[in-house]
């Protein structure tokens, strides 16, 4: 997709600040931050999201984003992370590429935990949600 912006990071037209690469992804530093060494996971080929992965290419995706929180340790020596992407626009993804966040985080740096993004439990019980799964195997 010649217009992705994360297209473009990938084969190299956009520079970026590479944390690692490798034949399948590359992680760069995003560059309006939220925390030192936050750091942006793409696949080098255009997919929307996990479901467009095959579970090969996921795997290997996955596999990347650990390298790099490897690396970012070894250099950044962060105390935790936070992990994760937005998946659709009401998930708030931004750019039409898959791309994993990696949030190095720091004691006292402010930021909260993964349950701090969403606070809507619905009308539904636990229980009432769950027969839903039962229900459509």
């Amino acid at each position: 997709m010649t217009d992705c912006i994360f297209c473009k990071i990938a084969s190299g037209e956009i520079p970026c600040y590479k944390v690692y690469e490798d034949q399948f992804t590359v992680a760069f530093l995003d560059i309006h931050p939220h925390c030192k060494g936050h750091t942006v996971v793409i696949p080098k080929i255009h997919v929307m999201n996990t479901f467009d992965l095959s579970d090969a290419q996921l795997q290997q995706y996955f596999f990347s984003v650990q390298k790099t929180m490897k690396r970012i340790q070894k250099v950044l020596d962060p105390e935790g992370y936070n992990v994760g992407w937005n998946h659709g626009t009401a998930g708030e993804q931004i750019v039409p590429h898959l791309h994993v966040h990696i949030l190095p985080r720091y004691y006292n740096d402010g930021g909260g935990s993964i349950h701090s993004i969403i606070k809507n439990p619905g009308n539904e019980s636990v229980e009432e949600v769950a027969r839903k799964f039962k229900e459509k195997k």
